[in-house]
């Protein structure tokens, strides 16, 4: 087992037990690899309203965000030194956006540790044929998939990366609404390059995770509308 291996073996091993508990019920990996993901998603549910909640207040800030933009335009240090002062005074925390994908990449990067070795992590002798197991098209969990499933993944990202910046629209503070809209086609296009040589249950998880996250947009954005609806009543 490598350093890095040993690293992420903190997040890795408790995975593996996981999957192998699951796939104890099931006796599919594929489904096994469905389920988990729905259950990782869901633990992180919380952090995901946190995120959209935030960008929904900073919207009802953005005139004084714009009034202060007008003002200092040609002194940015004072400029920047206000907005830190809006910030604290409104309780917005900007960096709380990053949460839940700073949160995920850890999971991602163990998770493609423990798919790749799966010996190193798991002790369960079946889980070592499992992870080889073919699903629908696939008839390798753990090759890669060349083209079916990351172009799917990268689609699924585009679109939840799109229904999430139109929900959480905000004012473009340093030219960041452009570079969101850079990330918006790059994002996705990433998902597939590096789906097509990922192992296919990672791509399978980032799939199924991001068509969960359009239905948690779904949903909050109903959330929005009742909201909106009651403060305007």
């Amino acid at each position: 087992m490598t350093t890095y291996e040993k690293a992420m073996s903190v997040i890795a091993e408790p995975m593996g037990w996981l999957l192998s508990f699951l796939y104890d019920f099931i006796n599919n990996y594929g489904i096994t690899l469905i389920i988990f993901t729905l259950f990782v998603r869901a633990c992180l549910f919380p952090l995901y309203a946190s995120q959209i909640k935030s960008s929904m207040k900073m919207k009802e800030f953005q005139p004084k965000i714009q009034a202060l933009q007008k003002k200092y335009a040609n002194d940015k240090e004072t400029l920047n030194m206000k907005m830190m002062e809006l910030y604290k005074e409104e309780k917005f925390n900007p960096m709380r956006g990053c949460l839940p994908m700073l949160i995920q990449m850890p999971i991602i990067l163990a998770f493609f540790v423990l798919l790749r070795n799966p010996i190193a992590f798991m002790d369960d002798p079946q889980m070592i044929m499992a992870v080889h197991e073919a699903f629908i098209w696939i008839p390798d969990l753990s090759q890669p998939d060349p083209w079916i499933l990351p172009v799917l993944a990268g689609i699924a990202t585009f679109f939840s990366f799109s229904m999430t910046q139109a929900m959480s629209a905000s004012p473009d503070i340093g030219g960041a609404n452009a570079m969101m809209k850079i990330m918006k086609y790059f994002f996705p296009i990433m998902i597939v390059w590096m789906g097509r040589s990922f192992p296919s249950g990672l791509t399978l998880y980032w799939f199924i995770g991001t068509l969960f996250m359009i239905v948690q947009t779904l949903g909050m954005n109903k959330w929005k509308k009742r909201q909106e609806a009651v403060s305007k009543a």
